[in-house]
């Protein structure tokens, strides 16, 4: 009995000691780091690791330095040229200063994206339609650097900005159609132009060539009859001068007179 009432003291004092163990060892992953308060005052980040702090004196926030994926709610977009769009985004940023993402924001996963909606309204909506459609790469990149810039402060470091939809009404989506068919129209229009301009201006120079010398036009009438032969019709056709003709009606015309 006496030997069991010395061992109370120690087991009580073994396990005050193991609690104290338990509240001084912090283990931290590879990709964590521990941002340590000493009576509430910030003395450093350590990790990772074991880490050894004091009980009640030093407290650690873990922070997670790995890459975070944020999905930018549905936003409504007055575009430049007065068209409503609601568009969408996804985020891909990471924390590189574990001391700032700490202290400086409350919690930066809530800043990052609500500032993610303010500039995504704010960008988009100083361009056109058109320019969101088809420049998004663009748009990703300025949306982009200015969260990079404003996100500095907090310790946050913005990867990749993605736009994922740019949703349209259904009206503007059949406006859209009939201007897309009317440019197909103005293009094929101006390329049949173009290509009557170049063929005449090929007609021309044929027509120069072949005015130099008369026994030309004699060969092309002979080519023309061989092609012609060669398709099996009953068409025949005689090559009739042209210098003829207009000899025949110069001769008329001063008859006549």
């Amino acid at each position: 009995m006496p030997l069991f009432g010395s061992l109370v003291p120690l087991a009580a004092a073994l396990f005050i000691l193991l609690v104290i163990i338990a509240y001084a060892i912090r283990i931290l992953r590879e990709y964590e780091r521990g941002v340590i308060f000493t009576l509430g005052r910030f003395t450093g980040v350590k990790g990772p690791g074991l880490i050894l702090l004091v009980p009640y004196v030093q407290q650690m926030v873990r922070v997670d330095l790995r890459t975070r994926v944020l999905d930018v709610p549905s936003q409504d977009v007055i575009s430049h040229d007065n068209v409503s769009v609601r568009v969408s985004a996804v985020i891909y940023f990471r924390v590189i200063d574990a001391e700032k993402s700490t202290i400086q924001v409350e919690d930066f996963m809530a800043a990052t994206s609500q500032l993610a909606q303010t500039t995504l309204r704010s960008v988009l909506g100083k361009h056109d339609l058109d320019e969101m459609l088809a420049e998004r790469d663009r748009l990703n990149d300025d949306i982009q650097k200015i969260l990079d810039v404003q996100t500095d402060a907090w310790g946050i470091k913005v990867a990749t900005v993605e736009i994922k939809h740019v949703d349209i009404n259904e009206s503007m989506i059949r406006a859209i159609a009939r201007q897309a068919e009317a440019e197909r129209e103005r293009r094929a229009k101006v390329i049949n132009a173009e290509g009557e301009q170049q063929a005449a201006a090929k007609l021309l120079e044929a027509a120069q060539i072949l005015a130099r010398q008369p026994q030309a036009m004699q060969l092309r009438y002979l080519s023309t009859l061989n092609v012609i032969a060669g398709e099996k019709n009953s068409t025949i056709i005689f090559p009739f001068p042209m210098e003829l003709a207009e000899l025949l009606s110069a001769k008329t015309g001063g008859s006549s007179e």
